[in-house]
């Protein structure tokens, strides 16, 4: 028999394995055997942090915005279950996330124990697997395989339990299973020519096409979004973008119609709507994006390019369906074009010549305009004026949810990928304070800012004493309208102004309450000053809670009505006046 080691030091032993630099976590009794062994393993630096949601949305944005699995340590009972959240929003957001929580030793299970729960019966909704370990010679391949799951194919979050006494048993390390030859798209690394023939088929016959492109691209990596440009500039056609695809493709690129859905861009929606081919890459029609499903762009035919299968025809029915990893498909697609269609973007242009000019028609509307104030910060003007002050840096932004969310989105342009996290599935308040944790951890010298609203941020405002332990220089940019300010306007849009509990009546002094949390705080009232503060804030290399404060009633445009299609879209207040149906209130 070879030598013995402990199931906490198996956890390390394979957590050295998969390269793992970094924890985010806390502890517990259930967990100490693991912390113990921690002082052991000093190529592995633990963050602690305030909550243990904080530790899953930091996990998160460590994962988002370097490409490797985030990796999270909780306790038994309420460190699990206040895990749930960040599980969630990883699981919707397709993030892996390797989470290893404590358990309560194998002889209290199902004594209701102190500290107990059924963690894996929790999370089994919200992981893509999770395991509870009850054999210590079970561990290394359990724990092998958690990360093999969470990374390959739709990526996502898995759990893997820990009793106690399993944490201290020893055994051999060893892992029993071969990695099998997967399924997937990245693995199994082919795609069918007659499908691609398919495709490039129907492209020569579009004379109205879009690229609808979402989060798919990014989480398949780098090179997915190279060629994703690539595949753009062979045929002239316009593209578009989810809210998780941002940064996929340039920005500021002019076959770049901006964000589609609720509150894309008037040319964006209008060219879903009346496109005639839809080559949809990496996004899953969800029901922010289709909007009414009867109406989604009636008369197109519809290609959908995803890794994951159930994803496909789930909710919007497709022509053309191909399984496969983004990067994978793009480079078939790009290759075989090239090879049968040297000078497709010259003689297509008299075919989509019409389609360009209907959607400059579109883009006249300049539907993100809005009317600006010399008194009052208006709030898409303070993100014009963040992401002007900061786009020569490379800038990462993490968001809470909300109208700033929003604004964020339309107002910040992305050029790379890797450089905006958000909670789009879930809309989890509070994620983008403890993302940016993560994301400050896995790009130490790089610029991070969360784009906060004042009531988000307060859920997970905690996680700045982490920022501050860590010396971890993020900026939390709050555009503070002292409302919850997505409920606000949606109650005066759909519930006849009744602001009922939108109102926060007891906000707490930004700047002082950065002060002692030992950072800086800088506040912002006036159009002209922004300029100013945010230069000061940029160059500060410490945490900084900077209060912006913007128009409490501006409302966030253009937006899709709820039970609307596309094409019937407010542009600003002028618009609000149209009655929204009984069924349309219900899809908020």
């Amino acid at each position: 028999m070879g030598k013995l080691f402990s199931g906490a030091e198996i956890v390390f032993k394979v957590l050295e394995h998969h390269k793992v630099e970094h924890i985010f976590g806390y502890p517990g009794g259930a967990v100490l055997p693991i912390y113990d062994e921690l002082k052991n393993h000093k190529t592995i630096k633990h963050i602690l942090a305030r909550h243990e949601q904080g530790a899953g949305h930091a996990a998160e944005g460590y994962a988002r915005s370097s490409g490797r699995p985030g990796v999270m340590l909780v306790t038994s009972g309420p460190g699990a279950t206040n895990a749930v959240t960040a599980l969630t929003d990883a699981y919707m957001d397709s993030v892996p996330i390797v989470c290893i929580s404590g358990q309560v030793p194998t002889h209290l299970i199902g004594t209701d124990a102190f500290q107990e729960c059924d963690t894996t019966g929790i999370t089994r909704p919200c992981t893509k697997h999770n395991w509870l370990v009850k054999d210590v010679k079970d561990l290394a391949d359990v724990m092998n395989r958690a990360f093999e799951i969470a990374t390959t194919g739709r990526p996502g979050p898995v759990l893997v339990d820990i009793p106690k006494d399993i944490q201290f048993k020893k055994t051999e390390f060893f892992f029993k299973n071969k990695k099998k030859k997967q399924s997937n798209g990245k693995l199994n690394g082919k795609v069918n020519n007659i499908e691609i023939d398919k495709v490039i088929s129907m492209i020569k016959k579009s004379s109205k096409p879009i690229f609808y492109t979402g989060g798919g691209v990014i989480n398949s990596g780098p090179e997915a979004s190279k060629l994703l440009r690539e595949l753009v500039s062979l045929t002239g056609f316009p593209i578009t973008s989810t809210l998780q695809g941002l940064g996929a493709y340039p920005g500021d690129d002019p076959s770049f119609l901006g964000m589609l859905g609720m509150h894309g861009t008037y040319e964006a929606n209008n060219a879903m709507y009346n496109c005639d081919l839809m080559i949809n890459i990496g996004a899953r029609f969800d029901d922010r994006i289709t909007g009414k499903v009867d109406e989604f762009s009636p008369k197109s035919k519809k290609i959908h390019v995803d890794i994951d299968p159930s994803s496909i025809g789930k909710n919007i029915k497709v022509d053309l369906p191909i399984v496969s990893d983004v990067e994978t498909f793009l480079k078939s697609l790009n290759k075989r074009f090239k090879e049968k269609n040297k000078d497709f973007l010259n003689s297509n242009k008299a075919n989509i010549s019409n389609w360009w000019k209907n959607i400059d028609k579109w883009r006249q509307k300049k539907s993100l305009n809005f009317k600006n104030s010399k008194e009052v910060i208006k709030p898409q003007y303070a993100v014009q004026r963040l992401y002007e002050l900061s786009k020569q840096r490379d800038t990462y932004i993490t968001t809470e949810v909300g109208q700033h969310q929003m604004w964020a989105a339309q107002h910040y342009k992305f050029n790379k990928p890797n450089r905006w996290m958000t909670s789009g599935g879930l809309g989890t308040m509070g994620y983008g304070l403890p993302a940016a944790v993560g994301v400050q951890v896995a790009n130490p010298d790089k610029l991070v800012i969360d784009i906060a609203g004042e009531a988000s941020v307060l859920m997970t405002m905690q996680e700045m004493s982490t920022a501050v332990q860590y010396n971890l220089p993020i900026k939390i940019f709050i555009l503070n309208n002292q409302y919850m300010g997505m409920v606000r306007q949606w109650q005066e849009l759909l519930h006849e102004k009744n602001y009922s509990e939108s109102y926060t009546a007891a906000l707490p002094n930004f700047v002082k309450l950065a002060e002692a949390y030992g950072c800086v705080g800088i506040q912002a009232k006036k159009p002209d000053e922004l300029d100013e503060k945010i230069n000061e804030m940029i160059s500060i290399n410490k945490p900084v809670i900077f209060d912006c404060l913007v128009d409490p009633m501006e409302n966030c445009f253009p937006m899709i009505p709820s039970g609307k299609p596309h094409n019937q879209m407010l542009l600003g207040p002028e618009d609000e006046k149209e009655e929204v149906s009984d069924e349309g209130k219900t899809l908020v």
